[in-house]
């Protein structure tokens, strides 16, 4: 069975309420060229507006700016709808108990998940930090001053497959891919925003290897222009198959990126290649 996807562009900035409304406009595009996946890049309601603590929201309060526009988003649209990354005061509730607040001033980056009802299906919080030097006029990147990071692999199960959650900074460690995989992971999703430096030389190459390597689809949504004095974004918003084909690609400033998905390929791909039955090295004991 075939579904479309759709990858959103955005050159968010620090005005979350002018962020919005271009989302908006775009998952509204995307959805009407047939979209029913829909992916937001990592911080696409602010992008250096200052500490994020001040836009961050516990989680499940749909009264909140970001989660309420989200839960509408999806239900208006009827699409399921990824939200790249936002900043949260609680870490993930355990069953039964209250939600945790980050502790220190810092922030969950976190990826929320929304069905085609509103509902919340999934929350995927940033394993991955990204803490580098990098040859541009900002040149020094420190994730881990504002936030902390997760501790668990996601996946989310939903009609056009079963979703792998990622983000930016963590398409560099291909053993979270590969826990995603064994979790039944047939789509992976990399909301971003890859400097200009680093994804000139490293975005196009990393997302074909991750779909080459795990024989699943990635849907990468990055941001994509000038945002500040400082920071420049990369682009290149793309949906690569299994055999490392990009699809369909956005190279600069906002706009979407939409193809098909074809499950029934991916199953027979896999079954000519099972490369997973093929793997020597898996985790455990020596």
């Amino acid at each position: 069975m075939q579904h479309k996807a759709a990858v959103v562009q955005m050159v968010s900035g620090a005005d979350v309420h002018a962020n919005l409304r271009s989302a908006t406009q775009l998952i509204a595009e995307a959805r009407a060229q047939g979209a029913e996946l829909i992916l937001l890049p990592e911080n696409f309601a602010v992008l250096d507006g200052g500490p994020l603590s001040q836009f961050a929201e516990r989680e499940g309060d749909t009264a909140a700016l970001l989660q309420g526009f989200l839960q509408e988003q999806a239900r208006s649209t009827g699409a399921w709808l990824i939200a790249g990354s936002m900043p949260l005061s609680t870490r993930p509730a355990c069953s039964g108990e209250f939600a945790q607040r980050v502790p220190g001033g810092r922030v969950r980056p976190a990826c929320m998940v929304y069905d085609p009802q509103g509902r919340l299906a999934a929350r995927y919080d940033k394993m991955h930090l990204f803490d580098v030097q990098v040859e541009d006029r900002q040149a020094q990147y420190s994730e881990s001053r504002s936030f902390e990071p997760g501790d668990a692999p996601v996946c989310v199960q939903t009609p056009l497959g079963c979703i792998g959650l990622s983000i930016c900074y963590d398409l560099r460690f291909p053993e979270l891919y590969r826990r995603l995989l064994e979790q039944g992971a047939q789509l992976l999703t990399v909301p971003s925003a890859f400097t200009k430096v680093t994804g000139a030389a490293h975005w196009e190459v990393l997302l074909r290897a991750r779909a080459i390597e795990n024989q699943c689809y990635v849907l990468a949504a990055n941001q994509g222009g000038v945002h500040n004095a400082t920071r420049e974004t990369w682009g290149h918003s793309m949906i690569v198959d299994p055999w490392g084909r990009i699809l369909a690609c956005v190279e600069s400033g906002p706009g979407v990126a939409v193809a098909e998905l074809d499950l029934e390929a991916l199953a027979a791909l896999r079954a000519r290649m099972p490369i997973q039955s093929h793997r020597r090295f898996r985790d455990g004991p020596c």
